[in-house]
């Protein structure tokens, strides 16, 4: 009934098709007839009018009870995530804090993290590596310190620790640097044939990447 009495048959657009502010594709209007701009997140929308569904907008006319129209929102979707009382879709990437990133996928979150985590043997230049916060740095660093007399007589040579056959030991693999296509995930792990700690690497894929838009001809 809305479409028969807003929707005239047959459609009369303008010859040439209005122009877009940046960010606001051509679409068909609600009639299926005439191409228009359509509407952005927060402006004002109605049947005609329509929202840019590319960016999972839709009408909302939860307000219009309230004299102040519809407006463009994001759809409802149960598999968003809340961090830390924010409301996150489905697909969108945030950063919790400036160390880690994390990306909302199916009612949960996956975080990477965005400083290296890499292990420091004591070596005869540095002989006390010790990792510390820098101001003004958002990952911690490293720097050589020199031990207390204490420590050095209590200190059993690094070459004692890394007796031959040895006990393997290794962490988890981190979660993979990419949200989509070939990334990589680290561990420290003495798996080698020297039996050192050494941050290892190898390939992971969490997802494949979207198809790119074909590109037209200028």
């Amino acid at each position: 009934q809305v479409c028969a009495q807003l929707c005239r048959r047959p459609c009369y657009c303008p010859w040439v098709p209005p122009r877009c502010p940046r960010g606001s594709p051509l679409v068909l209007d609600g009639c299926g007839c005439c191409k228009i701009c359509a509407r952005r997140l927060g402006e004002p929308c109605d049947f005609l009018h329509v929202c840019d569904q590319s960016q999972g907008l839709v009408c909302d006319y939860s307000s219009a009870s309230a004299g102040t129209g519809a407006t463009c929102n994001f759809e409802d979707d149960e598999e968003g995530c809340e961090v830390n009382g924010r409301v996150y879709r489905d697909g969108e990437i945030f950063q919790p804090s400036c160390k880690i990133q994390c990306q909302c996928l199916d009612g949960g979150f996956n975080c990477i993290p965005l400083c290296q985590e890499d292990v420091r043997l004591p070596t005869p230049d540095c002989p006390y590596p010790r990792r510390v916060e820098i101001p003004g740095k958002c990952c911690p660093e490293w720097i050589c310190q020199a031990q207390d007399q204490h420590l050095l007589r209590d200190a059993r040579p690094v070459s004692l620790l890394l007796r031959f056959p040895c006990q393997e030991w290794g962490t988890e693999w981190s979660a993979c640097s990419a949200t989509c296509g070939v990334g990589f995930a680290t561990r420290v792990s003495n798996q080698n044939r020297y039996c050192r700690l050494e941050t290892q690497r190898r390939l992971c894929m969490v997802r494949p990447c979207p198809a790119l838009p074909a590109a037209f001809p200028a």
